[in-house]
């Protein structure tokens, strides 16, 4: 096996890591679903984009009720996908290009095609097999009530009924997402040497990192209590279900297993908590090296919002010595580009609603502006596929064609996620847009609108947004200042977002109207598209300069 170099023990603290949606990166075999193939083919445009590391969403055995996220068999590639031979070559020929490889876990739940499931729905109420999970009697003289009335975070009843071999109504068991993710039992050995024996399986094979699934979910209050009455809010860590302290004994024995590989094998955890100082305590030096920061990407196109919620975010991992990590979208929130184009152009799951309208124009402007904003943050960052090319959010999806169980589970109210995990477009001028060989059909349908959003269209324009993330990425990586390291803030006035970084200058006119620019000795990049004379078309070094509405740019300081 190929392992990771060891010569950059912090390679994680500055990397620029893209996340790969395996279905809808690119198609291989030309069967309509993208595969290991199709990603090892498309490592080159991946080197040439200037990212670090890719994420993987789940590539494992799987039915697929929620996008894989439903795990049968951790130690198998889907078949849809390839093999495990192809996935070892993968991140091998990824190294070779100075790309490492992180793959997600998802220890809260597993598929109920899992083994570990089928045994303990054959082996019966009492059994070892059970115990594993949380199946409990219902309520009731004939057990029909639900144990508990916690919601599903996709909508509905967290309990689903089970049938005993006989025909009658068995007991019920519990999960927190669909009926078809059993949540496991934390408390139960097997359940802890299962995933210790995971990461190391991962790990032997190359594998820089671990994106922990639902980090705060897994551990439950074994007496599985009701939730408190609406209004009241559980004791710090005293939350059924959420944020529980006793899973920081988990990611110490995770971090234990990370730590015993050569070369800094990192966990990555995916933590949605409004708590900063409880959010902190998962990246304390024993615990994981970072989580996600969604903070950011849920917040408004509004200067003040985002300054706080950048304070908020860098003060909260100071405390702890972890970088921070900035993320504008991923596999399951709407794309910056219709975001940002909304009147309301926070993120939401509960207000996520089919036929909100959108300024593309707009929010494509924000999208590139949002763009510079976090590549200059201090930290890490991670463009999920298709931000790159400034891809919007497909929201005409027929019905017939939606998988995404947030929209089933929500009785239609919510879109989806599908929108967001459209096939790329590669080339040509109608789908499937060489995402795969041949004209075989994705299986998610393609705008006939991406022609001109194609990988092959915007690489002979300057202007595009993947020329504005190569420039980007390629400045990052090349001024020491950028990447981690302390930040700022200058004075620009009300509605501007201005911080140094070293003797680079980052500015963000939020407002409807041009701004002045600050004393700056050069112009790196302008998120308009029209590299160092694109602001306000002044020349570099010219005095008086304004930067446009809905524009970022990167400056030289003024000696």
């Amino acid at each position: 096996m190929v392992h990771p170099p060891t010569d950059d023990p912090t390679w994680w603290r500055d990397a620029v890591i893209y996340e790969v949606y395996p279905r809808s990166f690119a198609d291989g075999d030309g069967d309509g679903t993208g595969d290991l193939a199709g990603v090892r083919s498309r490592l080159p445009y991946l080197a040439d984009l200037g990212v670090d590391a890719m994420w993987f969403t789940p590539w494992y055995v799987s039915p697929l009720a929620d996008g894989g996220y439903d795990v049968a068999d951790y130690r198998a590639i889907d078949p849809a996908f390839g093999t495990l031979e192809e996935a070892e070559a993968l991140i091998a020929d990824a190294l070779a290009l100075g790309i490492r490889t992180i793959v997600d876990v998802v220890p809260n739940h597993v598929s109920d095609q899992h083994p570990w499931f089928r045994a303990a729905l054959a082996a019966g109420p009492g059994s070892p097999e059970r115990e594993r999970f949380w199946f409990r009697p219902g309520t009731g003289p004939d057990g029909d009530g639900i144990p508990t009335h916690w919601v599903s975070s996709f909508g509905g009843s967290t309990w689903t009924r089970t049938t005993d071999p006989d025909g009658t109504p068995g007991e019920w068991y519990l999960h927190l997402f669909a009926p078809q993710q059993p949540d496991l039992n934390w408390t139960h050995p097997d359940v802890w040497a299962e995933h210790e024996d995971v990461l190391r399986f991962w790990f032997d094979r190359g594998v820089a990192g671990i994106r922990i699934d639902s980090a705060a979910l897994l551990v439950k209050d074994p007496a599985l209590p009701e939730l408190p009455p609406a209004g009241s809010v559980p004791a710090a860590g005293a939350h059924p279900h959420v944020d529980r302290d006793e899973l920081h004994d988990v990611y110490r024995a995770w971090r234990k297993v990370a730590d015993s590989y050569a070369g800094t094998r990192v966990l990555v955890g995916e933590v949605w908590l409004e708590d900063t100082a409880r959010f902190a305590a998962y990246l304390r030096p024993d615990e994981m090296h970072t989580a996600f920061n969604f903070d950011v990407m849920t917040q408004p196109w509004d200067a003040a919002a985002l300054r706080a919620s950048v304070d908020r975010t860098l003060a909260a991992h100071r405390e702890v010595g972890a970088p921070a990590t900035w993320v504008l979208s991923n596999h399951d929130v709407t794309r910056p580009v219709t975001r940002y184009g909304r009147a309301d152009s926070a993120f939401s799951f509960a207000t996520k609603r089919a036929g909100t309208p959108t300024d593309l124009a707009l929010g494509t402007r924000r999208a590139r502006a949002a763009a510079l904003l976090t590549a200059a943050l201090p930290g890490s960052l991670y463009v999920y596929q298709g931000d790159e090319l400034g891809l919007p959010e497909v929201e005409d999806l027929p019905p017939e064609v939606v998988q995404d169980p947030m929209h089933e589970r929500s009785g239609g109210v919510d879109p989806g996620r599908d929108g967001c995990r459209v096939p790329l477009p590669w080339s040509g001028d109608r789908p499937p847009f060489g995402f795969g060989p041949g004209t075989g059909q994705p299986w998610l349908p393609q705008p006939a609108s991406w022609a001109a959003l194609t990988v092959e269209a915007q690489q002979a324009d300057p202007a595009s947004m993947l020329a504005l993330y190569r420039a980007a990425l390629a400045l990052r990586r090349a001024e020491p200042c950028l990447g981690d390291g302390e930040l700022r803030w200058l004075d620009a006035g009300p509605d501007v977002l201005a911080f140094s970084r070293g003797d680079v200058l980052c500015v963000v006119n939020l407002s409807d109207r041009p701004v002045p620019l600050p004393e700056h000795a050069g112009v790196l990049l302008a998120s308009d598209g029209t590299g160092s004379a694109g602001v306000a078309g002044v020349a570099d070094h010219a005095d008086g300069a304004a930067l446009p509405p809905d524009t970022a740019v990167w400056l030289r300081a003024a000696s």
